[in-house]
């Protein structure tokens, strides 16, 4: 993530390879690691704006010196590097996606050439779903939420130009994660890159999406599965690669507390290590490219004692449990997105000052990567211009705001100390609670966090409507006014076109050899072996992602969740 000032002045904005390779090879690097000690520091001296130099560490001997140590050694509250944002930079990664792969790629073609430091991809429903776009279910989602995938030709469309030994990729995927990234190994083999040059990101995170999201599609111990075939070949064949991105920030979507927020990823991430230890791996083959995603929601002093909590405690149930003989492997990296669920419809303008504010405590929270929203999200997919908005507000605050200037701020501070070790010791006591019940999946099976998280959302709800919380422009500070918002439009045909090159694909492809390959997927299904090596042979003989998650179904079945109620 080394990363320069913006030099969208001095590069042609152009669609073409070449300017963005340029802009890649002078410097704009990408990296999973944001805030790191890699390299010299930003600048030659630290001074406010008006002149009056800053220290390295900004805390001196305290009541809690002993507890929080120092920046970059255990138990890392203070961030997991000794320099953080001196050195470098986060990694500005905006979550980007929608319609077909050919106009996803044109968005991220502008916001690379804009200063975006890495590629973040959302999928549209079907894909998220393991559906291709000819299927009778995916009927009126091709394309909206997110960008459709359904073969290894939509994955060259979607990465076409983009230099993948340069650039590291977020893909927000998880059931069907493990065919999405043998898609982009594939796809990077053609471009002359080695799968052990790639850098970046799965979600692959499926026990949320059981308490939170929904968009799973085989029963919790197939998943379970699936997600360790990923961590076993990715750390023998993809080694740069994060084959995971435990997340929070769907269980603080749904309504849970930030509390709940750091206790029920954790305990979730305690899971799927138990899974891959049971598997035979050793942890710190597949630990130290365990990663995490978190919520930045409006109360900052919270959210940055949050995020300090969450790198202390994941340091102390890794030590005590599996004494790693890496260090890394004891480190919580993790991904920021501010909240979704923030952003008002109503006076949309404001939702600009709320990330603001959100993206300014994930920075002080020492985050590696952030995904600033665009202010018109709560109606619609982002335009062109709101995305630039969202995405200038990170390079203000990386270059004006002073903050990435100091290594952890609030480090010493009465309240941000306090509220760090309340919300340290209220997530392990949760973390017991959960394991008394069997563990996060029994748990989950059970309901348990899906009733927790619903019954602190009615709470906030009940609190919104009695005028007891105030939201501006909701139920505060209310004015008249029109609202006509642009949106991002869809193209209606998209489904038909879609349609149309699936045909194309199944005619020109070896129907034998992709039949052989699809059965290899099934049977591997069966017999227990690595799933991984089979979905990449699939992939390459053109079999398109409904037809291998197909293929699975066919041994693991699906599954419906218990609702929590």
């Amino acid at each position: 993530m080394a990363m320069s000032t913006d030099r969208a002045d001095t590069i042609i904005e152009s669609p073409a390879c070449g300017s963005l390779v340029h802009r890649i090879l002078c410097g704009l690097t990408m990296s999973a690691d944001g805030g790191g000690d890699k390299g010299a520091l930003r600048k030659d001296e630290w001074k406010t704006l008006s002149g009056i130099p800053i220290p390295d560490i900004p805390l001196g001997e305290c009541e809690f010196s002993s507890s929080i140590g120092e920046p970059g050694k255990p138990p890392y509250t203070r961030g997991i590097h000794s320099t953080m944002y001196r050195s470098r930079l986060w990694t500005m990664r905006q979550y980007a996606g929608f319609s077909s792969a050919s106009e996803t790629n044109e968005r991220f073609r502008l916001l690379l050439e804009r200063g975006q430091k890495g590629l973040s991809v959302a999928f549209d429903l079907p894909t998220q779903l393991g559906l291709d776009a000819d299927d009778s279910l995916s009927q009126g989602e091709v394309g909206k939420v997110g960008v459709s995938i359904s073969s290894l030709d939509d994955m060259r469309q979607l990465l076409h130009g983009i230099p993948l030994a340069s650039v590291s990729t977020s893909m927000t995927i998880n059931s069907p994660a493990i065919v999405l990234l043998a898609m982009y190994i594939a796809v990077a083999e053609e471009q002359g890159v080695a799968a052990h040059q790639l850098r970046g990101t799965i979600q692959n995170d499926i026990l949320k999406e059981y308490i939170a999201r929904g968009t799973h599609i085989f029963p919790p111990a197939a998943s379970m599965r699936l997600i360790t075939d990923i961590f076993e070949y990715c750390s023998e064949n993809v080694p740069q690669w994060n084959s995971i991105s435990i997340s929070g920030y769907h269980i603080r979507e749904a309504g849970s507390t930030a509390v709940q927020e750091i206790a029920f990823t954790l305990s979730n991430a305690l899971a799927y290590v138990d899974a891959a230890l049971e598997k035979g791996l050793e942890f710190d083959s597949f630990a130290p490219r365990l990663s995490f995603f978190f919520n930045c929601h409006n109360d900052f002093f919270e959210e940055v004692a949050k995020f300090r909590a969450a790198r202390s405690l994941w340091h102390e149930l890794v030590t005590e449990r599996y004494s790693p003989s890496n260090p890394k492997s004891a480190m919580l990296r993790f991904h920021t997105q501010v909240a979704g669920v923030s952003l008002t419809a109503q006076q949309p303008l404001n939702n600009i000052a709320r990330v603001t504010i959100q993206a300014l405590a994930a920075v002080c929270g020492g985050t590696q990567s952030l995904h600033t929203n665009s202010y018109d999200e709560a109606l619609g997919l982002p335009t062109m211009e709101s995305a630039t908005v969202a995405l200038r507000t990170q390079q203000i605050i990386a270059e004006e705001s002073g903050a990435a200037d100091v290594v952890d701020p609030f480090g010493g501070s009465w309240y941000v100390e306090g509220l760090t070790a309340e919300i340290k010791e209220s997530a392990l006591r949760e973390i017991e609670n959960i394991e008394e019940r069997g563990g996060a999946l029994q748990a989950i099976e059970a309901g348990y966090q899906q009733r927790c998280i619903h019954e602190v959302a009615y709470k906030h709800q009940t609190e919104i409507e009695k005028g007891e919380r105030k939201i501006v422009g909701v139920n505060h500070a209310l004015m008249e006014e029109v609202i006509n918002p642009a949106g991002q439009q869809i193209d209606r045909g998209l489904q038909e076109q879609q349609k149309q090159r699936l045909g194309a694909l199944k005619d020109a492809r070896n129907e034998e050899e992709c039949s052989r390959c699809l059965q290899a997927v099934s049977k591997s299904a069966e017999d227990g072996s690595n799933l991984f090596i089979p979905v990449l042979a699939a992939v390459k003989a053109d079999a398109t992602l409904g037809e291998i998650i197909s293929a699975m179904k066919e041994v693991f079945g699906t599954y419906v969740a218990a609702s929590g109620f």
